[in-house]
């Protein structure tokens, strides 16, 4: 009950259909004037689906300067183990290592990779594509939203979210399970926790001693978003310019970085890109719990506006929408697929 009550109370933590309810009529209107629903697929010509549905992120890494991004490898559904050991001796990926579905979201199915053992199970119950990545040796996690014109030869910075991961912190009395139901954020990912930890969470965490839980920052699995938009200098909108204008075709959406420190980061130094979500991202900022629900509402009508523009434009230019029949199948091919991932 006391779960219930910090869900209904806190807006963050509304299902999406009901957050994004007033958003649909915004949406309706805009693909009336585009006269198609699916408008949102020319925001990024290089990335299927303009980065909405059914994208693979594997095909968006294949984009990015392979410098930002950790290395990657994808693995076909009902590989064989040995081929997937193979590659990643290849490649040189170690353990630790991160497993994510090549086509997901709000980190389903994203799980840390300590062993062979672990990486057998994985596979095995994996009925989808997913990838294999080096762990990212950084700390921080930002998201930075950016938007450009086709018509500008630069975009601008329009929010920053700064992460704070799942970790807790040991008194050397109580046990890791004990230490997660002190707070209520952290509680509503016991289940989950408790499916992958099992008995380790029955172990009493020394006092001073921090464990991270969830070593990625995602809303869903229990990270904190906190707005950073106050962060967005020229150094910084410079650094993410350079890279997005090497991006071919992308105009619209959030990078999910990991980085040292700020500094470093304004400058183009130690980081590293998780993730670059496409027209299906969300200001992610608008989850700090010191906003309201207005404040979010205005932060996604205002996105959206973006992502329609942008489309409208490349449209102009020779970027066709999506084909109504080829959108719904696509749309359905979605929902399995999400189905698929959140049942894993």
């Amino acid at each position: 009950m006391k779960l219930f009550f910090h869900k209904v109370t806190n807006w963050e933590y509304w299902p999406f259909q009901v957050l994004y309810f007033p958003i649909y009529f915004l949406w309706a209107y805009y693909a009336v004037k585009a006269r198609s629903i699916f408008f949102f697929n020319a925001s990024n010509p290089r990335i299927k689906n303009g980065g909405f549905i059914m994208e693979s992120k594997k095909q968006i890494y294949d984009l990015l300067p392979k410098k930002h991004y950790p290395k990657t490898i994808l693995v076909r559904e009902k590989s064989d183990l040995k081929d997937i050991v193979n590659l990643l001796v290849e490649k040189q990926i170690y353990f630790p290592l991160i497993a994510k579905p090549d086509i997901g979201l709000r980190g389903s199915g994203v799980k840390k990779i300590k062993t062979v053992s672990e990486l057998t199970d994985y596979a095995a119950k994996a009925n989808f594509d997913f990838l294999l990545q080096d762990l990212i040796p950084f700390e921080k996690e930002v998201g930075i939203f950016y938007v450009r014109s086709p018509l500008q030869k630069n975009g601008k910075i329009t929010g920053i979210v700064s992460k704070e991961f799942l970790i807790v912190t040991g008194d050397g009395k109580s046990t890791i399970e004990n230490l997660i139901k002190q707070t209520p954020r952290f509680e509503l990912q016991f289940e989950v926790l408790k499916e992958e930890y099992g008995k380790e969470l029955q172990r009493i965490l020394p006092k001073g001693e921090t464990l991270n839980l969830v070593p990625f920052g995602n809303h869903a699995r229990g990270a904190k978003f906190l707005d950073g938009s106050d962060w967005i200098t020229p150094e910084l909108t410079k650094t993410i310019n350079e890279i997005a204008t090497q991006i071919p075709g992308f105009y619209f959406g959030r990078f999910d970085i990991m980085y040292n420190t700020f500094e470093e980061l304004e400058r183009g130094e130690n980081f590293q890109i998780v993730e670059l979500n496409g027209a299906a991202s969300e200001p992610t900022h608008i989850y700090d719990p010191k906003h309201s629900v207005w404040f979010a509402w205005k932060e996604l009508a205002r996105h959206i506006t973006y992502m329609y523009e942008i489309s409208v434009e490349n449209h102009k230019m020779g970027v066709p929408y999506l084909d109504y029949k080829v959108g719904m199948r696509e749309y359905k091919l979605h929902l399995i697929q999400n189905n698929k991932i959140m049942n894993f």
